[in-house]
């Protein structure tokens, strides 16, 4: 399973000399599998570029996920370049909710006032597949949903590959339950042993102190999560749109000397677009 990220910056695009390591550009991850699979997670303004990609590559098929509805993971979606072929297949899992939410959702993005192109315009095909509750198999890849914590809900990812998995738990809040959400320790419970967790991190435990609520975690959290379930590697996801790299790079330097004082083996950094993970 090889893995890249193509935006791990939360809310709002950003860009400057401050934000070039870690990057601006909002969610998106991609996955490819044993089976030659392209599984997409999220379509924020990082899935631009990977439009760009998979065209040049020639490659029209994929598994489109979404973890939930704000729009910071939605808004790179029009301008996605394999919707204007008619050679794109988009099988698009009912996640995070069943029924027709993620249909309604993708619609409403592409619709006058807020897109020129309609939803009914596009030439790529998209096919519908059940998802959320329930686990999903795609290829040589498990993925198991569960509710996130958070403002409106969202859903959050297992994928298992052989004996490697990978745990993706974007705006999620370990210190308060929203509704529909679920406890920090059934969060502990799901990434129990991962190769790879990836994990909502966007505040300093002083600035937590003040955003309780808001539906994303202290790092503090996130560390204690990652040392209980045992997990191999910690990335630090949902970067702050005001956080420049020098500041991120102060808080991994935090991490690794907690790391460190605890005596613990975890190898913890912050996601940056364009990181890729190999899972073998």
């Amino acid at each position: 399973m090889h893995i890249k990220c193509w935006g791990s910056r939360g809310s709002i695009p950003v860009s400057g000399k401050a934000f070039n390591k870690y990057g601006g550009d909002t969610t998106c991850l991609e996955i490819r599998t044993q089976s030659d699979d392209i599984i997409i997670v999220d379509a924020g303004t990082g899935i631009r570029r990977l439009g760009n990609k998979l065209i040049d590559e020639q490659r029209y098929e994929y598994h489109l996920l979404f973890t939930h509805a704000h729009w910071d993971h939605l808004m790179g979606f029009p301008f996605f370049k394999p919707l204007f072929t008619q050679k794109a297949q988009i099988k698009t899992y009912r996640c995070p909710f069943p029924g027709r939410y993620v249909e309604d959702m993708i619609s409403k993005i592409l619709a006058p006032p807020n897109f020129p192109v309609k939803y009914s315009d596009l030439s790529a095909t998209f096919i519908y597949q059940p998802g959320c509750p329930n686990p999903i198999t795609i290829g040589s890849v498990r993925v198991e949903p569960i509710r996130l914590s958070h403002p409106n809900g969202g859903s959050g990812y297992k994928f298992t590959e052989g004996e490697r998995s990978f745990v993706f738990l974007t705006d999620n809040e370990l210190g308060f339950m929203h509704p529909g959400g679920l406890k920090a320790a059934d969060y502990l419970a799901y990434a129990k042993g991962a190769d790879l967790l990836i994990h909502d991190a966007e505040y300093t435990p002083q600035e937590y102190e003040t955003q309780i609520e808001w539906g994303h975690s202290a790092y503090t959290h996130v560390l204690d999560l990652a040392f209980q379930a045992g997990v191999k590697q910690l990335g630090l996801f949902h970067l702050n749109q005001e956080r420049t790299d020098r500041e991120v790079d102060a808080i991994v330097r935090t991490c690794r000397k907690i790391i460190k004082d605890q005596k613990q083996t975890l190898e913890c950094f912050a996601v940056a677009a364009d990181m890729e993970f190999q899972l073998e």
